[in-house]
């Protein structure tokens, strides 16, 4: 989709040889030269960028179920490889790392955030269209879309890599190539990478675990007449304002402006028509008369944000589409013409052997033809690999073509995955599969794609990188496969657990459908809730009065308890008052009501297609369309931090009048890349505070200041207890990055000439 933020391509000056090493392009030379030979692929590499992979890989899936955004992990990765091993030389008396061994642990690592965009951008669809979020789905997807990702890119490395150097570009794999120069000459300091970690995750203590503060004050607008359920509000995360620092004031903005139209326009005006009405208007199951803000939102104006979402990604995917096309017609046309060398003896020139690639994919599709996760009969399941196979190969062709081209940050994953999801669809309706099985089949198909074509994005970056210092093409593609799989695990199980612990079992009569369950919705499970054992029924086509998701019904079949998921739920309060904040990224949304729009036909086009207007009327103004549908859907407490580091961004590119290459090499950008990181894993680790366990439940309230704050906050403004103080932690937290970034300039990680990439755009 659209990019977030215009990206600056940053360019390596061409080192000039009187040859053309091994098929190279003419006139290039690398880094490190194709005769040295120098440590590469080791263990120590390997296992520092496994674990760095699975660190930056779960705090991605964290940040994208946040705010449906995640930033790119390799130069983070890159600054943290260097200085480690540094570290670690000093400490032991051991040799120091080499750039090649620098440069293997940035492309083991890499692959964990391009995974998470995809994980989290679809998997939660299940839920949503009401069908469990299987633990071996998950993997398989996440393994399975990692690995074709990989080897698809395998054979497009020369053509695209090798022969069109200096065509193109691919910035982020260039900039990381500076990185790990900068780095073997001594520049790259972590030092504002750790200190921004620390700070973020010592604050999401303080907040989430002490309850010093409240993690999201807001304020109802009160007083005007038929002025109703509009709300001020503003999350206290440190890693949505290291987001908004990097992805830039402009996104940022544009961001917030949709959160505004939300929360102060389209709330309110829903509720001022909706007064006196006493009856429910679907999708909403009571009247709007007796919604609160949060009700609105979630009963009527996140479809409209899903519809602006969907319209704003169609749109730049049909922008894209000469790129697209020209993309696909020429890598079909240079790996046709991959000529000799492809795998020459030269050392960067060592692919691993196209045979790999063949029976790597065969491999791969006899086992999604041979697994569950396609749960059709063996024709379905055969058609199913098959398409996998055909949009893969296209749209990882395209995905690795756009990311040289305009780099990572401009590369339409999001619009990929409509058009799978739509092509998929429209295929089964014209066969007549429109059974509840295949919209588990269509957004398995599609979330395979989704991943692949991210990952050969990260592993044409890693690549191009490869390529300019001097490494070898078969240690990396080993390398990123090992970070690949292990990275697949560890955020498969994390998505299952936030999922988990943020589920929330409900029994309340607002959230119940007054209809009775169907014999043909039972799944033939028990279960015990209350010490009282009902059975399972699973609702996957919606139906007047019931929506879709897990419930509990007694022998009558009324509906009893709704099992209420983690992401993508509509409950934000337990039973007995606990309030719970819910994830809700704009992607599964999205994909759920495309499938359920073709396949079904029940959706609510009403809502849908007012946001498409929004998306067109923004495209029409010359405005982000995607940024400001986003900030339609995401609540405006989400956005408004985002906002904050936009513009303090904004201040400290206006105090040092800096380029933007200069504006991105600032020890601030480090800062903020470390804000995110620590906030993000402080998340995913406090979410175990959630778990419904005896003793964890007795720690939670062990850590609980709440009682010895409270007395404290009475000599504060009524109305103003919970907010004054979110508002003053926050605010040094800002503060501290816009000291650094005042303070920095041009400093010590200028040196290292650091381009940090921007956010997925497709958010």
């Amino acid at each position: 989709m659209e990019s977030l933020k215009e990206m600056s391509a940053p360019s390596m000056p061409a080192r000039e040889s009187s040859a053309d090493p091994l098929g190279s392009a003419p006139g290039f030379q690398p880094y490190i030269p194709d005769k040295a030979t120098i440590p590469e692929l080791t263990l120590p590499a390997l296992t520092l960028g496994t674990l760095l992979g699975i660190v930056f890989g779960a705090s991605s899936l964290y940040l994208f179920l946040k705010v449906g955004m995640t930033v790119s992990a390799s130069i983070p990765i890159a600054v943290l490889s260097t200085t480690i091993f540094r570290a670690l030389s000093k400490a032991f008396g051991s040799r120091r790392a080499t750039i090649l061994e620098n440069n293997i642990v940035q492309t083991a690592g890499s692959a964990g955030e391009s995974i998470a965009f995809g994980v989290g951008a679809t998997m939660p669809a299940l839920m949503i269209l009401g069908y469990d979020m299987e633990w071996s789905r998950v993997m398989l997807v996440s393994v399975l879309g990692g690995l074709l990702g990989i080897l698809m890119m395998i054979p497009l490395r020369r053509p695209f890599i090798v022969k069109q150097h200096g065509t193109l570009v691919y910035p982020e794999g260039t900039a990381c190539a500076k990185i790990l120069e900068a780095g073997e000459q001594g520049g790259a300091s972590a030092r504002m990478v750790f200190t921004g970690f620390g700070l973020a995750f010592v604050f999401k203590v303080l907040m989430d675990a002490l309850k010093l503060w409240n993690n999201a004050p807001s304020k109802l607008i009160e007083g005007i007449n038929g002025y109703k359920n509009a709300v001020i509000s503003g999350e206290a995360d440190p890693a949505l304002l290291g987001v908004g620092y990097i992805i830039g004031t402009r996104t940022a903005c544009v961001m917030v402006a949709g959160g505004i139209l939300s929360a102060l326009v389209l709330t309110p005006a829903i509720s001022f028509f909706g007064q006196g009405l006493k009856e429910a208007i679907p999708p909403g199951t009571i009247p709007i008369d007796q919604m609160g803000p949060g009700d609105v939102f979630k009963s009527y104006v996140r479809y409209i944000g899903a519809g602006a979402v969907a319209t704003a990604g169609i749109i730049s995917l049909i922008r894209a589409l000469p790129l697209i096309f020209s993309s696909v017609v020429g890598g079909l046309r240079d790996l046709g013409s991959r000529g000799e060398g492809a795998d020459g003896s030269g050392r960067t020139q060592r692919d691993l052997p196209f045979a790999v690639v063949l029976l790597g994919c065969l491999a791969l599709v006899a086992a999604i033809a041979s697994s569950h996760l396609i749960p059709t009969n063996l024709a379905g399941r055969i058609a199913g690999a098959c398409m996998i196979l055909l949009f893969g190969f296209l749209f990882v062709t395209v995905s690795s073509r756009l990311t040289g081209e305009i780099g990572s940050s401009s590369n339409p994953i999001s619009g990929m995955t409509i058009a799978t999801l739509l092509m998929t669809c429209l295929i089964f309706v014209i066969l007549g599969w429109v059974g509840p099985e295949y919209r588990v089949t269509a957004l398995s198909i599609a979330a395979i794609v989704c991943i692949a074509s991210s990952n050969g994005g990260t592993t044409s970056q890693d690549l191009k990188t490869g390529y300019l210092i001097g490494a070898t093409p078969r240690s990396q593609q080993i390398a990123i496969v090992v970070g690949a799989v292990t990275s697949a695990l560890i955020i498969g199980g994390t998505l299952l657990w936030l999922n988990s612990v943020y589920s929330i079992e409900t029994s309340k009569a607002e959230y119940l459908p007054k209809v009775a369950a169907l014999e043909s919705e039972l799944t033939g499970q028990t279960e015990t809730h209350d010490g009282q054992e009902y059975r399972v029924a699973r609702v996957a086509i919606p139906r007047d009065g019931v929506l879709p998701g897990r419930y509990l019904v007694d022998n009558s079949l009324k509906f009893v308890v709704l099992d209420d998921p983690g992401i993508g739920g509509r409950v934000n309060e337990r039973d007995d008052g606990t309030k719970v904040d819910k994830f809700n990224p704009p992607q599964p949304a999205l994909f759920a009501v495309i499938i359920d729009g073709i396949m079904t036909g029940k959706l609510p086009w009403a809502l849908v297609l007012l946001g498409a207007g929004i998306a067109i009327v923004m495209y029409l103004a010359g405005v982000s369309a995607l940024a400001f549908a986003v900030g339609v859907y995401l609540p405006l407490a989400t956005t408004v931090p985002i906002f904050i580091g936009g513009m303090i961004r904004a201040l400290v590119e206006r105090r040092h009048r800096m380029t933007a290459e200069e504006s991105d090499s600032s020890p601030a950008v480090l800062m903020a890349s470390g804000l995110i990181a620590g906030g993000s894993l402080a998340g995913i680790l406090l979410a175990t505070l959630e778990a419904p366990i005896g003793f964890i439940q007795s720690a939670k309230k062990g850590l609980d200041m709440t009682d010895k704050v409270g007395p404290l906050l009475k000599s504060l403004p009524a109305g103003w207890q919970d907010i004054i103080p979110s508002v003053v932690a926050f605010g040094l937290v800002s503060l501290t990055l816009l000291a650094v970034g005042m303070g920095g300039g041009r400093g010590e990680s200028s040196k290292a000439a650091i381009d940090l990439p921007e956010s997925r755009p497709d958010v």
